[in-house]
């Protein structure tokens, strides 16, 4: 599967509508950290929905355990499924092997980022002239405008470059290892990185008095897999158990907060006695 100058421009275009954060105002910061929307509009453009999706769900189990304190990521997911799924898809890999593609162009994704950054901080530099001079009009443009045009020219024309140009080097690159113990071996370490980010998932917001319920979720999932039950079911079970144990703990907060007043109470009515 080719890429044609057609798909690149529009797969680039997304890529630069989400980190300029132009589609939908604020609401795509969650466009940038989650790579599923873009590998899902990777596959509509590549004709392919259901692999580049398989692709995607693997990504975004690595990734999901990724913050970025002040706006400064180590990796750009959008960046690094932007690319990987159409290399993954023109050289018909395994999932996993398209894993290892996305992480080295996703944090070489995130210096662009930074050179966004720096230019802006120009761009801020203007809009204070602009806000001294009380030029309303220029403010606004500064303000609004000029970032858009900063990230367009970095994003588009880079990732263009990367899908039209550097895709197929890529897929006659791996095409050429086919076979090869090289191939095995990407693929055995490719399957592990999921692993990674579940674990760093786990220890960013897991708290002992609530591991029980990954420990949980964990063995219904092995125990039932024969049964075929989707992950809505999953999903509202979850949901209902989350509730009864709010509803538990709450409960349980307000009989110890009426058992600790009436103490106190009595307390008062011993010391006036």
């Amino acid at each position: 599967m080719e890429i044609t100058i057609v798909q690149a421009f529009l797969i680039a275009t997304w890529v630069w509508l989400v980190q300029s954060r132009v589609f939908f105002g604020g609401a795509t910061v969650t466009l940038r950290f989650s790579p599923l929307m873009t590998g899902l509009v990777c596959g509509i453009i590549m004709g392919d929905v259901t692999q580049a999706l398989v692709i995607t769900a693997g990504l975004q189990i690595i990734y999901m355990g990724t913050f970025a304190p002040g706006g400064s990521m180590p990796s750009e997911p959008s960046i690094a499924t932007a690319i990987a799924v159409p290399a993954a898809l023109g050289a018909n890999l395994d999932p996993a092997a398209a894993f290892a593609i996305a992480l080295p162009i996703g944090i070489l994704g995130s210096y662009l980022q930074q050179i966004r950054f720096v230019i802006n901080t120009f761009v801020v530099h203007m809009t204070d002239a602009a806000a001294e001079n009380l030029n309303f009009t220029k403010l606004m443009f500064h303000a609004n405008i000029t970032p858009v045009i900063v990230a367009w020219i970095l994003h588009v024309p880079v990732i263009f470059a990367a899908l039209y140009v550097g895709v197929p080097m890529i897929t006659a690159g791996i095409e050429a290892l086919e076979g090869t113990p090289a191939i095995h071996v990407l693929e055995v370490i490719s399957r592990g990185l999921p692993a990674i980010g579940i674990a760093v998932t786990i220890y960013v917001i897991g708290k002992k008095q609530y591991l029980v319920f990954f420990l949980l979720a964990y063995f219904l999932s092995v125990v039932f897999r024969d049964l075929g039950i989707t992950m809505v079911t999953w999903a509202i079970l979850g949901t209902l158990l989350a509730a009864i144990f709010v509803m538990g703990k709450g409960n349980g907060g307000q009989q110890t907060l009426a058992t600790t007043s009436s103490v106190e109470v009595e307390a008062g009515d011993d010391e006036d006695f």
